[in-house]
């Protein structure tokens, strides 16, 4: 028997990505996103009220995307529940940033995988804003590659739970893309 709940979406899994901008006085600030996804395989979407965060956006064009992980878990909650209008979230968190290599963003070095990405389009929508950006470089330290290639294992990405409110770790390999349903052919 099936439970029905109305209105209620349920994507999964959420990433829990932090945008990184620089404010107005180059002072770096980092934002809780769970609302986001990849649109293709250059460009992202992240959906968003009205923050510090999209007045950086609208007024530089540029910012990161860092995947929050099992061990960023209580910092990156932290950047998405206080305002970097009123305090600096990254010193208080005690993280480092460094400047991005190929745009005008911080890169948080906690976080061991951080697109750098342009603004392709900032538009008003009912809710917030749509962001939908650009990737122009991709990063990952060491520590989480396997053959040269990012490993979800190693990182241990955490997803949003939007039906609990809760955050759970990505990573236990299941089957092999395009090829376990080729046993059905």
């Amino acid at each position: 028997m099936r439970k029905n709940f109305g209105k209620k979406t349920i994507i999964t899994p959420l990433p829990v990505v932090i945008l990184g901008t620089y404010d107005e006085n180059g002072v770096p600030n980092a934002m809780n996103a769970a609302w986001a996804g990849q649109i293709d395989a250059h460009q992202i979407v992240v959906s968003l009220s009205k923050h510090k965060t999209t007045d950086n956006l609208e007024r530089c064009g540029e910012f990161t995307v860092s995947f929050a992980t099992r061990k960023t878990a209580v910092e990156s909650d932290y950047f998405g529940i206080e305002t970097g209008r009123k305090v600096n979230k990254i010193e208080k968190a005690g993280f480092h940033a460094e400047e991005g290599e190929y745009v005008n963003a911080p890169v948080f070095a906690e976080y061991p995988l951080t697109l750098e990405c342009r603004v392709v389009e900032l538009r008003p929508d009912t809710e917030g804003y749509i962001l939908i950006g650009e990737t122009v470089n991709m990063s990952a330290d060491e520590s989480i590659l396997t053959d040269g290639k990012v490993d979800l294992g190693k990182m241990e990405p955490i997803m949003f739970d939007s039906s609990m409110n809760k955050y759970r770790v990505i990573g236990e390999i299941v089957g092999d893309a395009f090829k376990d349903g080729m046993k059905l052919r």
